[in-house]
């Protein structure tokens, strides 16, 4: 009985040996996930930000026409300003003109705050991007590792499985069936 009972106990031992690396074995794909996770989080990140650099080049060009529409508006302007005989359509158009100069100046502030804009997230982009790719390459060496101890672990795994079934075929049927289903139980 005194031999049973330490096998029972080497038993017991692979046992919760096999259960804590079967719970290992569990989390991998959850690890695995949340390294997905991080590097989408990162990648998105990216992408915002281009699209925002985009986005104010966008406008900044449609400033810039603007700019342009009212300087050929002016230039218009200004040549039936000079075909015309009236003192009262002179200075109308004068004051149209003296209008669309003004629009201009503050368009032309507007797009050099855009440019200022740009430049910041230019500046924010190339700071993003590094940061990940140093999340991809830290995740992916992380992923390896995972790779590399799921492996590791699947191997102990079916070493120790093998043990148990050696252990468990030199063990009465009978004490053995109770052990398993105090085992089970715990």
């Amino acid at each position: 009985m005194h031999s049973e009972l330490e096998q029972l106990l080497i038993l017991q031992d692979r046992d919760q040996k096999i259960r804590q690396i079967r719970t290992e074995i569990e989390t991998v794909p959850l690890r695995r996930s949340s390294l997905e996770a991080q590097l989408a989080a990162s990648k998105a990140s990216v992408e915002t930000l281009k699209h925002k650099a985009r986005q104010v080049e966008v406008d900044r060009k449609r400033l810039e026409l603007d700019v342009g529409t009212r300087t050929e508006t002016i230039s218009r302007l200004k040549t039936q300003q000079y075909q015309t005989r009236k003192n009262e359509e002179f200075r109308a158009i004068g004051h149209e003109i003296e209008r669309y100069e003004n629009e201009i100046r503050k368009i032309e502030d507007d797009e050099l705050e855009l440019m200022v804009l740009a430049d910041k997230v230019k500046a924010d982009l190339a700071e993003e991007q590094k940061k990940a790719t140093a999340a991809q390459n830290s995740i992916a060496r992380q992923t390896a590792d995972l790779e590399e101890k799921s492996k590791a672990l699947e191997s102990q795994l079916q070493g120790l499985s093998k043990e148990r079934s050696e252990l468990a075929g030199k063990i009465d049927e009978d004490l053995l069936g109770r052990f398993e289903r105090l085992f089970k139980s715990k």
